[in-house]
């Protein structure tokens, strides 16, 4: 028995030894991770329509006997067959009639390509997105269209400019942009959301909440109690107006809620550049509808959800998810990802914190 306890310390030992090691080594590597930017990804396709003939093939063997489904692929090849004869009739009835292949345009099909934006309140999504439309880029065409399908209630300014501005991209190339909402596009989101061509909401989804928020909490009080001094020191009136821990006077606030209200006329200009039907001024409240009433209120153009647009898109066009992805890095591999997660959790946390006030009940 003596021996099995020494034994077990001495695992414990090694245990110990060998998760320091590599956690001074993920530590390393994060430090080297955030002094240069990994770039290292691919893009991943899926062909929409490939998904449903399959989901449909289950369901046809589920459903159908082996007599019937014999029948079905029957019908099936005679229609192709058909098709292929009468595209043969009508060449021929062209080459007799003097028509030359090369005068004969063919007829390319309709594309569809058909991106996600999942945003939190930094929109990180927004990295990814960015390699997405560079990619589509390279080979959608005016005829085509890109779809965005967008769940956000918002948060930074700058962070939903930038990813706003990724949008105006593809709108700038004249390719039809069509934005689908299933569940909230709300502040920044639907300062994404407005750049689109077509906005399709589903009928609850919540939408709007034009209007610029900030709040932070002050603990100059609390550290005068214990006797704490707090000093700042700048360089320029303005440089810093409002602060956590310093006393804030009503000309500081006063500049911090200008800076708000400038932000704001920025925020209705850019709906109104996109969306000029738009009563402006009747819904840059802050205020969020459900889909129904901002569809009354032209915040948006059809009713539906994104499964309905592109299922019935499938029916003209060839539908692509486009989706980029990063390689996992060396500190992912080395269990650095806890960092991460940790990190991402808080995130999440303000996240939902911020979504909180986009609810009507």
């Amino acid at each position: 028995m003596e021996f099995l306890a020494e034994y077990g310390v001495f695992l414990l030992k090694a245990l110990t030894i060998v998760v320091s090691i590599v956690l001074v080594v993920a530590g390393i590597a994060a430090v080297s991770g955030k002094q240069k930017t990994n770039h290292d990804g691919h893009i991943t396709v899926n062909k929409v329509n490939d998904d449903l003939d399959d989901y449909k093939e289950v369901l046809e063997e589920s459903l159908f006997d082996k007599e019937e489904l014999k029948e079905l692929e029957k019908s099936r090849a005679k229609e192709d067959k058909e098709k292929a004869k009468a595209a043969k009739v009508k060449a021929k009835a062209d080459k007799k009639a003097g028509k030359a292949e090369a005068e004969e345009p063919e007829v390319t099909k309709k594309r569809v390509f058909v991106l996600d934006f999942d945003g939190d309140i930094k929109a990180s999504a927004a990295d990814l997105m960015r390699e997405e439309i560079t990619a589509v880029l390279t080979m959608a065409r005016k005829e085509d269209e890109i779809v965005v399908r967008l769940e956000s209630g918002g948060g930074m300014v700058h962070s939903y400019g930038l990813a706003s501005s990724q949008l105006q991209r593809i709108r700038d190339r004249g390719i039809p942009l069509t934005v689908c909402i299933d569940k909230v596009a709300a502040s920044g989101g639907y300062m994404m959301a407005c750049i689109a061509d077509k906005i399709v909401s589903a009928p609850f989804a919540i939408v709007g909440s034009i209007g610029v928020v900030a709040q932070l909490p002050n603990f100059n009080r609390l550290l005068k109690k214990h006797d704490v001094d707090f000093e700042m020191f700048t360089a320029g009136e303005y440089k810093r107006t409002v602060t956590m821990f310093g006393h804030n006077s009503a000309k500081a606030k006063e500049k911090f809620k200008g800076d708000l209200e400038e932000t704001h006329v920025l925020f209705k200009n850019h709906v109104t550049h996109f969306r000029p039907s738009l009563n402006i001024e009747a819904v840059a409240t802050g205020d969020v509808w459900y889909g129904q009433d901002a569809l009354e209120n032209k915040l948006v153009d059809v009713l539906g959800t994104s499964d309905d647009y592109l299922v019935q898109a499938c029916n003209d066009a060839d539908v692509f998810e486009v989706s980029y992805e990063f390689k996992k890095s060396l500190q992912e591999k080395l269990g650095i990802a806890v960092q991460m997660g940790i990190e991402k959790a808080a995130t999440r946390f303000l996240t939902l914190l911020h979504a909180q006030t986009h609810t009507k009940g």
